[in-house]
């Protein structure tokens, strides 16, 4: 306290100077209407710019909880999409009703790691068994296949991702459904991959969509795979294999989509019995 009487005294002239001049020139805006109009308009420009830039910031805050609204909307968009059903035809003695089941659910999950450059590459998503995500599911993206779920705690999932050495997906080519295999090679780019063992007749053109086929298990068919961006890679003996630009940018993935095939155990049991029977 001490200190602070002795700066005052020392500067009270300056202190003196400066309540003097806010008192003149409060009294000369007070009395004088066009400086007074001049003041307020002033103040509203400056009092306006700091709230657009408050709110500016505070939109840039909220843009994750923004986001996490808009992947949960386009979850269940997808889930209303007619490649999420599956007819059931029921025969009532002369009439025929078709009745479309759901066969496909999604849930949307935040990407929190992911690898692009190793040999065997995986994400992690914020999502785990607590939210209904289990092992064998599939991933993907609003543009393309991700990979699939291989291990789940509580709250997180570990995802093989596509650029995987050990990922194998049914193929085919988007308009003539001709089916392959699409796997990604490791001494490839993380943009590349191949569509293999294509039957050799087939006539493949450059930029046609590969998309997931009607035999995949794990996505409805459909999905983005890639482009085809060279019709002669090494290796197809008796098939063709073609090069293909990956339809997804995984140095850019930041939320993802989790597929739920509500048929896949019941498919799986049908199968392994029919395995049991050969």
């Amino acid at each position: 306290m001490r200190n602070l009487l002795i700066f005052i005294s020392k500067y009270n002239a300056f202190f003196l100077f400066l309540i003097f001049e806010i008192g003149a020139l409060v009294i000369y805006v007070k009395y004088n209407s066009f400086q007074r109009a001049t003041y307020i308009n002033t103040a509203n420009d400056v009092t306006g710019t700091m709230y657009a830039r408050a709110n500016e910031l505070n939109s840039y805050l909220s843009l994750k909880n923004v986001n996490d609204s808009l992947a949960r909307e386009n979850a269940r968009l997808r889930g209303t999409l007619k490649s999420a059903y599956y007819a059931d035809t029921l025969a009532k003695t002369t009439v025929t009703d078709s009745v479309y089941k759901q066969q496909y659910t999604y849930t949307e999950a935040r990407v929190i790691n992911n690898s692009i450059n190793k040999r065997n590459n995986y994400i992690t998503i914020q999502k785990g068994s607590k939210d209904g995500i289990a092992k064998g599911m599939g991933v993907i993206s609003s543009s393309g296949v991700v990979g699939k779920i291989v291990y789940t705690s509580e709250h997180l999932s570990l995802v093989q991702s596509l650029l995987h050495k050990d990922t194998k997906i049914s193929a085919m080519l988007a308009d003539t459904k001709d089916i392959g295999s699409f796997k990604w090679v490791d001494d490839m780019n993380p943009k590349k991959a191949l569509f293999v063992d294509v039957p050799n007749h087939v006539k493949p053109r450059i930029g046609q969509w590969v998309v997931t086929s009607t035999y995949s298990e794990l996505y409805p068919a459909g999905i983005p795979l890639g482009r085809v961006s060279n019709l002669h890679a090494k290796g197809g003996g008796f098939f063709l294999n073609m090069e293909v630009n990956l339809a997804v940018d995984f140095g850019k993935l930041q939320y993802v989509y989790v597929v739920n095939n509500k048929l896949a155990a019941e498919r799986q049991a049908l199968e392994a019995q029919g395995k049991q029977d050969e």
